[in-house]
Formats: structure tokens, sequence, C-alpha cells
């Protein structure tokens, strides 16, 4: 995630010679993951993506080529374009005008879609809130709420969103808690002792996917056990059967070890149980530094972004079909 703005160079580059000599000998964005492939050479951080009234499927990105919420779609899945639209043309009064993170967009029973995404907050520069957005059409353009759905910015904040509906009808948002904003420093500015927690909370929101109920309940955290990193974020929750998959990434999202991993729980609450197992590396991809994952509600496909220029300064959308079995997940 955008997010984690700290790191550090001399150990990064070290790790990303040591991990990754093919990627970085040759153009990386001529190179094809192991089990995906690249759905579009452009800088499109952050990929979440659903499947719209009009059977075709959207994308939906972290700022970039100019735009605050970029919009990408597909009619198979498979090859994508991204479309010259702003999702979010107009801000709300709590945000700024820049860094807007890690979107997510799902369809209200009503037939409007809902954006969740991560947006600077006025009241304190350089830490974020979760924002909402509502729109009659998939591309927008969205409006977005007068009030953000999490600040917790004496936390460090709140982002990465993820709208789910559950069995039952309910409607919930995963988010991180940025805490890693207010690190002591070091790895994504939470590698110095003490760590701060980067906790994944669940929040239930009312039929509209806007009004919070009840308050919000944590449901993951990094740990040192678990060789998270300084981190755990961009989480994505789906229902496969009866078990409840939190796919989620660890590590600074600049670093060759960021993935992406998954929990699972039988109650939508928890406990979640990680498996500490890759989903998604640079080992078993080819990739460098992949990982913020979001994985259809149907289990059988992913988008997710990698680095893909030798600068390191554009992640490219990669996409890649999904095996889920009993509690396990792999690629295809």
């Amino acid at each position: 995630m955008l997010s984690s703005l700290f790191t550090s160079p001399s150990t990064w580059v070290a790790l990303t010679l040591s991990l990754l000599p093919a990627v970085l000998g040759s153009p990386i964005i001529s190179k094809r993951a192991k089990g995906a492939w690249l759905g579009l050479n452009t800088n499109f951080p952050d990929p979440s993506f659903m499947k719209a009234a009009d059977n075709k499927w959207y994308a939906f990105g972290t700022n970039g080529n100019g735009k605050r919420i970029q919009v990408a779609r597909s009619d198979d899945f498979k090859t994508w374009t991204l479309l010259n639209v702003e999702a979010l043309p107009t801000l709300s009064t709590w945000e700024t005008d820049r860094d807007h993170w890690a979107p997510d967009v799902v369809l209200r029973d009503d037939g409007k879609y809902v954006m969740y995404y991560s947006g600077e907050a006025k009241s304190n520069v350089g830490h974020h809130c979760v924002g909402t957005a509502v729109a009659d059409k998939p591309a927008g353009p969205y409006v977005p709420s007068n009030t953000p759905l999490s600040c917790r910015l004496d936390r460090g904040g709140s982002i990465d969103p993820a709208g789910f509906k559950d069995k039952d009808g309910s409607r919930y948002v995963v988010f991180k808690v940025d805490g890693n904003s207010v690190g002591h420093g070091g790895d994504c500015n939470n590698g110095i002792e003490p760590l701060v927690g980067t906790p994944i909370l669940l929040q239930k929101v009312a039929a509209d996917g806007v009004t919070p109920i009840g308050d919000a309940v944590q449901i993951l955290d990094r740990s040192t056990a678990d060789n998270d990193g300084p981190l755990v974020e961009a989480p994505n929750l789906i229902l496969h059967g009866d078990t409840y998959f939190l796919f989620y990434s660890t590590h600074c999202f600049t670093d060759p070890k960021y993935d992406v991993r998954w929990a699972t729980a039988s109650s939508i609450t928890g406990p979640y149980t990680k498996t500490n197992v890759p989903l998604i590396n640079a080992q078993n991809s080819g990739l460098l530094s992949p990982g913020g994952g979001n994985v259809c509600g149907c289990g059988d496909r992913m988008l997710f972004h990698g680095f893909c220029t030798q600068a390191r300064t554009d992640r490219c959308m990669y996409v890649a079909d999904v095996t889920l079995n009993g509690k396990t997940a792999a690629i295809a």
C-alpha cells in the first residue's frame, strides 16, 4: 500500500538483488509472472474489482495516470482497458486533493454502487480516513459522503477498505488501522521497537453500505512470530463454502518480501487463523514485490500489483486464476 512510505533503501536493494536477480536482469514489464499475467502495463496500484450490472468487470486503482481514482474495464477478465475517466471528480469536506488509495466498489441492493477509499485527512495531513461515495454507474462519477466511515487518526488513520456481503445479506467493511504511519522509523516506519500494531478491523454497515452499525472489531494484526514484517494490510474478505477467507499482504510494499497471504475462520468475526503461506510472492511468481491482492467473492480469480519498471516507480496490475479447496488457496 502507498501508506508505507518509509523504508531502508540499502536493505531493500540488498534483498532485491539476492532474491530477484532474474527480474532485475531483464525488463520487468516484459516478464510474464508464473501463474499470472500482465493485465495493465501502466501504474495501477492496489487493484480491486467487481462485476457490474452490465455484466462487465471493473477494476479500481490508487491515484495515478492523472486520476484520483483509476478505473479499468474487461469483458472477459483476461484483457483489460484503462478508462479515461475520473471516478471521484469531487471531494468531501474532510479530505485533501492528494493520495487517494486502494478504492473498492460494491453493488448495492438498490442498484447503486458504493466506493470505499482512503483519503488524506485535512485535520491530520499525512494520515488517512476511509471515505465512502455513491454512483449510479460503476465507473462513476462517485459522490462522496460528508462523513468518513473510519478515521482513527490517534492510531495512525484508517486505510485499505474492502466491502463484503455475507450469506445472510449483512454488509461489512474490512480495513487497516495505519499504525505504521505513527511508528518509530525503520522498515515502513515500523521497524524500530516498540513496534506499533496495524490491526485489520471489521465494521458492520447498514444496507446502504455507508452507515456503520455498532463498533468495529479487530480480526487480525501483525505479528513478529508470524514473520509479517512491520505490518499487515490490504485486507480482502470472501466466503467460500462455510469458510471465511481473509486475504492480506505482509511486509513493506517496497520490500521483495511483500506478498499476499490468507487466514481462515468459521465465523465472520473470527477467530481467524493465519496459514502463513504465501498465495503469491516474489519466489512463486517471479515478480518484484507482488501484493495488494483482491480475490473475487466467487473464489476463482484475483488481481494484484507488482513493480514493473526497472526504476521501481510503477506498479502494474496482474491477473491470476485462483483455486480454493477447504481452507487452502493456490494460484491455478
